[in-house]
């Protein structure tokens, strides 16, 4: 996936979800996409409560099912930053 699909992917997520109570921030080579506690998105590199890093390419196989969140983690392949325990709502979007 681009960083243009990606960003229309968790768009039609969060209007899907409604407010989540927490924000989000995903940080691509392509570009910034914040989901605010409110369920809107962003691409302004605003403040948030987790930020997840990760190339479009890992992403794409973590939302695909293609490899193991923990996995991708320990290995490096995504970052997360901020509080942990709002990263695990993540599953509450994806």
């Amino acid at each position: 996936m681009t960083f243009n699909e990606i960003d229309e992917r968790i768009k039609l997520l969060a209007s899907q979800r409604g407010p989540l109570g927490v924000s989000f921030k995903f940080s691509f080579p392509g570009g910034i996409i914040v989901v605010n506690a409110d369920g809107t998105v962003s691409n302004e590199n605003l403040d948030a409560d987790c930020t997840i890093a990760a190339t479009e390419e890992t992403f794409s196989d973590l939302i695909g099912g293609k490899i193991n969140p923990m996995m991708a983690v320990m290995t490096g392949k995504v970052k997360i930053s901020g509080d942990m325990s709002v990263a695990m709502k993540l599953q509450n979007l994806l």
